[in-house]
């Protein structure tokens, strides 16, 4: 079994924070959920760090970063459907 985290577990701490987070309080949030050295995947990465992951989802656009913080900016996904706390949505990091 792989010990690697999925990006949509990172986006579904995101959903449930409701409001943009500081850098920071993310790595921390990602570091208490799934151990201080888990490494991520997505679709189309893997073998990546926490920071590597948040740079990733910014980089395709699934995370935005302003001065508030970070917040999620879509799950939008051509190749597969992905339930996310009891709601249905389209989902993709490719």
């Amino acid at each position: 079994m792989s010990d690697s985290v999925h990006g949509h577990d990172v986006m579904a701490l995101m959903v449930a924070q409701a409001t943009p987070v500081l850098k920071v309080e993310l790595l921390s949030k990602m570091s208490h959920a799934f151990g201080e050295n888990a490494r991520y995947h997505t679709c189309s990465a893997d073998n990546l760090t926490a920071e590597g992951l948040i740079l990733f989802l910014m980089g395709k656009g699934k995370l935005t970063e302003t001065t508030e913080g970070i917040s999620l900016a879509g799950m939008r996904c051509n190749h597969s459907s992905y339930e996310l706390r009891g709601v249905t949505q389209d989902h993709a990091i490719r």
